[in-house]
């Protein structure tokens, strides 16, 4: 078994190394850009694949992933993705490209975790609420793990059902922000040209240029540099850093910025 995910603030990477744990205490977990991942597929029969949904679709690194690497066949996948509000059928959205690829798809589990958004203050809750959220998330990770092992899987998000409520939902409203990279990534003059964006960014999509970052074209909507930028000097949906979003934070309570990714 290998646990593979794509994480913005830390949600995706907790829930994924907690379920790999519980079902298999042997078993790696890497994040999708790490260099050795696709090979480390190659050696696996089973795939526990995690990411972020965003407007009910997984993120376009995840699907170009996918795409381009024919390693799928006859791998045995499990699709689970992390949500701040609504879903749909975000874990079926890489099922079906998947099955495309040759995979068979165990089936989907669809996590409620802290919302990533972090320059917009829609969603935003409480560090209270957000570490009671972490807790009910860490139970159902607990009970799913439990159902595998007694040959009962997750079926979340993968039926025709949950296809349709997905598509109406919400991607077919926000489609244009979810369906290729994204160029809309914005750096203030306030941004001291530290590095660190340049450093976390799974897509090497900021570079530094004259002691400032300057974003490319292939952003795909992690958050991770937004939510780590000692100046708060980075937006992409809204305009205004509201809150740095880190799970470290709401797993241990500390309010400063900080954690992993």
């Amino acid at each position: 078994m290998l646990g593979i995910y794509l994480s913005g603030t830390g949600n995706t990477k907790h829930c994924i190394e907690k379920f790999v744990q519980l079902l298999d205490k042997s078993a790696k977990t890497l994040p999708l850009e790490n260099e050795n991942v696709v090979d480390e597929i190659k050696n696996s029969d089973t795939i526990i694949l995690g990411y972020p949904t965003q407007f009910s679709n997984a993120p376009v690194m995840v699907r170009s992933f996918i795409k381009a690497n024919d390693i799928w066949k006859d791998k045995r996948v499990l699709c689970v993705t992390t949500m701040g509000a609504f879903s749909g059928d975000g874990a079926g959205c890489t099922a079906r490209l998947l099955k495309k690829k040759g995979a068979v798809i165990l089936g989907g589990l669809q996590i409620h975790m802290p919302d990533s958004v972090c320059d917009s203050k829609l969603l935003k809750k409480t560090a209270e609420e957000n570490r009671k959220i972490v807790i009910e998330a860490d139970k159902k990770i607990e009970k799913t793990a439990h159902d595998i092992q007694n040959g009962k899987y997750p079926k979340e998000g993968v039926s025709f059902f949950s296809h349709i409520i997905g598509l109406m939902g919400q991607r077919l409203w926000f489609y244009g922000k979810t369906s290729r990279y994204s160029d809309k990534l914005k750096i203030s003059e306030s941004c001291i040209g530290c590095g660190l964006c340049s450093q976390l960014c799974p897509m090497k999509n900021i570079e530094i240029i004259n002691k400032k970052a300057t974003p490319g074209g292939r952003c795909t909507m992690c958050y991770r540099c937004i939510s780590s930028c000692p100046q708060k000097a980075i937006t992409l949906l809204g305009k205004t850093v509201q809150e740095q979003c880190q799970f470290d934070n709401y797993a241990t309570g500390n309010t400063e910025k900080g954690g992993t990714i």
